[in-house]
């Protein structure tokens, strides 16, 4: 249980990354591409970020991943996008408290 709980929050902040970096993909249509590219994956730099700091801190980043969690809902007004970071930050903080 304990390899589940740590292993469990990394592979999906890895596959919630990807999934969000797909959406970059629509700007190689687009004159300037390469800035739009890089402007479209800034929310994938930040979960990257996160996820790093949640590697090394599983406190300090679930409690980040569920600050970004709000900051998501705040941007996007949807709370198909924040759901699954909550859930992530949730699952780093679960590995803290309850093993």
């Amino acid at each position: 249980m304990k390899k589940i709980l740590y292993w469990l929050p990394r592979i999906l902040a890895i596959l919630f990354i990807i999934f969000i970096s797909l959406f970059a993909l629509d700007v190689f249509s687009e004159k300037n591409w390469p800035l739009a590219l890089l402007m479209h994956l800034i929310p994938s730099f930040i979960l990257t970020i996160l996820t790093i700091i949640a590697w090394k801190n599983e406190l300090a980043g679930g409690i980040f991943f569920i600050l970004a969690g709000f900051v998501a809902i705040l941007f996007f007004h949807s709370t198909i996008i924040s759901v699954p970071v909550f859930f992530i930050g949730s699952l780093f903080l679960t590995k803290r408290f309850f093993v």
